[in-house]
């Protein structure tokens, strides 16, 4: 007999530099399921608009190019690529260009509402027992109900630091300036911040790597009834 359930969604959401992609994909790898970056969806837009010889400043351009923005993701966290028609973008869509240009794309509330749609439509479709969906305004806005929702934050100086480790042979005061200027543009677009009735916090200030897994794995199983690591 068929299981016609669709996968359980894990929602996390957090500010930058607080290790939601790498936290949200080991978590995934422990418990066998499908791990979703929403971000590179904005971005992979974002280079579509730059590709075309266009600005995302634009709010009419970035929707127009919404039309025939053939997006594919890899739900495997293992496996991870990112397409846009038949063009390999997972490294593209992480130049600093495009990281630049993420901001006009992901302000523009038509363009905020087809993605979100997207992203639940990735879920309901996934091979796999679950997903975890990691963004921004993902516990509040495009996964509401789903039954686990986390945001994990730290401190602002710790987020800092973390990034500039990712970054080697970047000055840690730009890593800070840059962060602290993402975390501005974007406040201005969604609450990520603080947490919604219902969202449990994780903060990692005081935790390492796999300390935050163990945490948020906790959240998960209490609210899931997983058990036990693949």
């Amino acid at each position: 007999m068929t299981d016609s359930r669709e996968p359980v969604a894990v929602a996390i959401d957090g500010p930058a530099g607080s290790g939601k992609s790498s936290v949200s994909k080991q978590a995934a790898r422990r418990l066998g399921y499908g791990y979703l970056d929403t971000g590179a969806a904005y971005r992979a837009l974002a280079w579509h608009v730059l590709s075309r010889g266009a600005e995302t400043a634009d709010a009419d351009v970035v929707v127009a190019a919404t039309e025939d923005f053939d997006y594919a993701i890899s739900l495997d966290p293992d496996r991870y690529w990112v397409r846009v028609g038949e063009t390999d973008v997972t490294d593209a869509i992480r130049e600093p260009r495009v990281s630049a240009a993420v901001s006009g794309v992901a302000r523009v509330p038509e363009v905020r509402e087809a993605v979100n749609a997207l992203f639940r439509s990735l879920v309901a479709a996934a091979d796999a027992p679950g997903v975890i969906v990691e963004g921004r305004d993902i516990t509040t806005v495009v996964l509401p109900d789903a039954p686990v929702r986390i945001l994990l934050t730290a401190a602002p100086e710790v987020r800092a630091a973390r990034r500039s480790a990712e970054l080697s042979g970047e000055d840690a005061g730009a890593v800070a300036a840059a962060l602290h200027q993402r975390d501005a543009s974007d406040a201005k677009v969604v609450d990520f911040l603080n947490a919604a009735p219902g969202v449990t916090v994780v903060d990692s200030t005081e935790l390492d790597f796999a300390q935050t897994v163990d945490a948020v794995l906790d959240v998960v199983r209490a609210g899931t009834g997983a058990h036990r690591d693949r």
